[in-house]
């Protein structure tokens, strides 16, 4: 629950055109349907009579599962925050656009092709108008999803103002999680030109669904497309000795593992899920559900055996793909110069799990010496310019050490902890099917890097060992059910008391205590302060 946040909206409407109402209907659609939400407004004096943003945000989760607590909401749109841009005019979105609200990784930009021009544009002599198609071309570089239509036109089709339009578009946008009844109902509620303004929603509703549908084809084919090239160029042997039904795991997740390492590395990935596939065959000799423990141990086998250390991440950092990414963010001419800087700060973890590990134990036990006695954890922080012959040549004779890779103990210790949790899903599969498919999907656990995925790796352990197989059930669906309990709650939860209080309750011990070392910091003496004369008297 700590870690969701607010859905935040931003609309953006002219002198006239309803923005306030609409502002109201989205708050009183989410009050309605029993979630927290808050609104403000900014009023503005910029071109024609000038566009008042609205901001409105929602929490995601309704107000009866809060248990009395209640979310802190912003009064002010941040640039970069937005979730869900609206606006009525073409040019008012690039204005917006241009300050920097639209986010091409998070925003959905809604935004009709109408204009209204500006006293600029009506003065020069011939035609002053701004190009349309730039407009949109900087809408659909700046934004993760689009809806561009004449909402003008379809308001004047329906018989109704442009904000129904622009609360149909929402509403079909899928950004927040009401249905389309809960829409229509705060339409009908506000009793003031019901009949039209369901017109003129149910004609904005389709365009945009309609839109968002096709994109989502469109989307689909581009991923069966880019899955059918990889199970192309899956060998003929390893395809021949895997259902159909998981190749599309089985492919990328081979080539992944050629990627990261070499055709060995990916031969034991093929290996290990061989054995996942043997179990789930004497508990599915039919393959009735799909092969699916199979396929989520290949989607989750090959993120962890691909794990980040130093020399992944030198690697992807100096590939050519990686600089041509960073050459469009920034949308750099032919005649621009770039400047690239790459921040690193490696500590003795990531040293000494490229090290045997008789030496990284005593790497490691230093710098945990160092911590007991109230020293921050040793760190080399590293700007490396990748745009320098230096830097890059940097770079790659990091990402050349993956050939020594597997001498390092972090290499030992992250294919020890793989096994294990292969070799209990390949036990369980073979008694239970859907217990060994909830191990499986515990794979999830392990994501992130430093902290995070130290903390993901010590909760799939102590669920292997306590729930999997020490705790007493009195059959193998209640052990199922455990272990799908305990992951979900790791998930939900990264302090992990959820996931200790579901433990307790299936029978099986809280995650032990961590030592957590103390540091005393030394008070600064604060500068005394000045006293006031005394007043004299006369």
């Amino acid at each position: 629950m700590a870690s969701l946040r607010p859905i935040t909206v931003m609309v953006c409407a002219l002198g006239g055109e309803g923005g306030g109402v609409l502002a109201e209907w989205l708050i009183d659609t989410a009050i309605a349907a029993g979630y927290p939400a808050q609104s403000t407004s900014v009023p503005g004096v910029a071109q024609r009579t000038g566009a008042t943003s609205y901001y409105i945000e929602v929490f995601p989760v309704p107000a009866a599962q809060l248990q009395g607590r209640r979310p802190v909401f912003a009064l002010t749109p941040v640039p970069g925050d937005i979730d869900v841009l609206v606006s009525s005019e073409l040019l008012e979105t690039a204005r917006q656009v241009s300050n920097g609200f639209s986010s091409p990784a998070r925003t959905v930009l809604i935004t009709s092709s109408s204009r209204a021009l500006t006293t600029a544009e009506r003065m020069q002599p011939g035609d002053g108008r701004f190009s349309n198609e730039k407009l949109v071309e900087l809408v659909r570089e700046t934004s993760r999803e689009h809806y561009v239509f004449d909402m003008a036109q379809t308001a004047q089709q329906a018989g109704t103002v442009i904000s129904a339009v622009l609360f149909g578009a929402i509403a079909a946008s899928g950004a927040l999680p009401f249905s389309r009844e809960a829409f229509e109902d705060t339409i009908r509620r506000s009793g003031r030109g019901v009949e039209p303004s369901l017109r003129g929603f149910a004609r904005a509703f389709e365009i945009v669904d309609a839109a968002r549908r096709q994109g989502a084809m469109v989307q689909q084919l581009l991923q069966l497309d880019e899955a059918a090239v990889q199970i192309e160029r899956l060998p003929a042997e390893v395809a021949a000795a895997f259902p159909v039904a998981v190749h599309d795991m089985l492919a990328p997740g081979y080539a992944r593992m050629v990627d990261y390492q070499n055709k060995a590395y990916a031969d034991l990935y093929i290996t290990r899920l061989s054995r996942v596939l043997s179990a789930e065959r004497q508990a599915d000799p039919a393959g009735a559900h799909g092969y699916a423990t199979t396929r989520e141990t290949a989607r989750f086998l090959a993120l962890w055996m691909a794990f980040d250390d130093v020399v992944r991440v030198a690697d992807l950092k100096s590939r050519q793909t990686r600089s041509r990414r960073v050459l469009d963010e920034v949308r750099a001419g032919p005649d621009d110069l770039v400047r690239v800087f790459d921040h690193f700060k490696p500590g003795v973890p990531e040293f000494a799990g490229l090290l045997p590990q008789p030496i990284a134990r005593r790497l490691l036990s230093w710098d945990q010496r160092r911590q007991r006695r109230g020293r921050p954890a040793w760190a080399m922080p590293l700007k490396v310019g990748s745009h320098t012959v230096t830097g890059m040549a940097m770079l790659r004779l990091m990402a050349g050490m993956k050939r020594v890779r597997h001498f390092g103990s972090r290499y030992a210790r992250e294919q020890e902890m793989i096994e294990k949790w292969v070799g209990a899903v390949e036990r369980a599969a073979a008694v239970h099917w859907r217990l060994g498919n909830e191990l499986a999907q515990c794979g999830r656990l392990i994501k992130g890097y430093g902290e995070t995925n130290e903390r993901g790796k010590e909760n799939l352990l102590h669920i292997l060992d306590h729930l999997a197989v020490a705790a007493t059930f009195d059959n193998d669906d209640q052990r199922a059910q455990a272990i799908a309990d305990a992951r979900t709650a790791a998930l939900s939860d990264a302090a992990g008391k959820a996931l200790d209080a579901t433990l307790t309750r299936h029978g099986a011990p809280a995650r032990p205590m961590k030592e957590t070392p103390v540091r005393w910091v030394r008070r600064s003496p604060q500068p005394a302060k000045p006293v006031a004369p005394a007043a004299q008297e006369s």
